[in-house]
């Protein structure tokens, strides 16, 4: 049984601090993770207004956002400049590959896409994503095969491009198991292999669970097997920054239930791609996240249950 471990980077102490810190944590217990990397500017100040959005602010006081994050990272793109990741952290990011690990792309700008791909249209949504393709090949002088959507936002167009770039598998959205997606019936033959499990920031802080006992709740929805395995989604600037410890917990639980934690690319190495079942997928909303998000929807009628991982 395996579990994919995917960590969302993306700001530059996220990149600078976060990521060596959840490599040496990795290699410490013997187990893989994929990285997704922000390759542009990092413009977290920018995403401040979401604060005054409903939900968001309460998770903000419950997760500690401000001191994982810094208070000199809320102020890029605002009060300070936006730094560029790539160019900063390019090292970092290679160190990370060259130390055994799968890298892929998280985003060119994160806030932009964030804050746009909702409503955007072909042109806009092809230009972001062909910029951080050309920025990833910039950086580790071969094209990326894995994407991972920040913010699990994502629109029709840039799932046609998942396929039209590419990319040997995607991990965009929520869900509960691979599949080939279909948007309004449109198929799109790159596979998707969603998020499965809920992430810490959205269980801090709701119905008695907090840093202290979070990991138990993580493990008490892992204690049964899952045919299709699982994907967990963390972030480099929560669990490498603030709550190492926590990460640690899960991991040592996930060996004793039997599980593999590895990269994703372990679910996807175990699949037969192109034969997983077929789901529709949309915007829709999942608890413990405001607003609304890419997410799988259901399997078309006649689909056969995924088998084990």
């Amino acid at each position: 049984m395996r579990i994919g471990l995917k960590v969302d980077v993306a700001t530059l102490r996220g990149t600078r601090e976060g990521v060596p810190a959840l490599v040496e944590l990795f290699r410490r217990h013997g187990v893989g993770a994929t990285f997704l990397f922000t390759l542009g500017p990092d413009r977290t100040g920018r995403a401040i207004g979401r604060a005054f959005q409903p939900g968001f602010a309460g998770k903000v006081r419950r997760t500690g956002a401000i001191e994982h994050y810094g208070v000199k990272t809320l102020m890029y793109g605002t009060l300070l400049p936006a730094p560029d990741i790539a160019r900063r952290a390019g090292d970092v990011m290679r160190m990370t590959r060259d130390a055994g690990f799968e890298t892929g792309v998280h985003g060119y700008d994160r806030v932009r896409w964030q804050g746009g791909v909702a409503t955007a249209d072909a042109a806009w949504t092809e230009r972001e994503m062909r910029h951080a393709c050309e920025r990833y090949t910039d950086v580790f002088k071969e094209p990326p095969l894995v994407h991972g959507a920040a913010g699990w936002q994502m629109n029709a167009h840039a799932l046609r491009l998942t396929q039209r770039l590419g990319y040997e598998y995607c991990s965009d959205g929520r869900g509960t198991h691979p599949h080939l997606p279909f948007w309004n019936a449109e198929p799109v033959r790159c596979p998707q292999f969603p998020t499965t499990l809920p992430t810490l920031d959205e269980l801090i802080g709701v119905d008695g669970v907090e840093p202290a006992n979070v990991a138990d709740r993580v493990l008490g929805m892992t204690e049964a097997p899952s045919p299709a395995g699982h994907v967990f989604t963390l972030h480099a600037e929560l669990e490498g920054l603030r709550l190492p410890g926590v990460l640690e917990q899960l991991i040592t639980g996930w060996k004793a239930q039997g599980w593999s934690p590895g990269s994703v690319r372990s679910l996807y190495e175990s699949a037969e791609p192109l034969a997983l079942p077929r789901c529709a997928v949309g915007i829709g909303s999942i608890p413990g996240r405001s607003g609304t998000l890419f997410v799988q929807q259901g399997p078309f009628p006649g689909e056969a249950l995924p088998r084990a991982a």
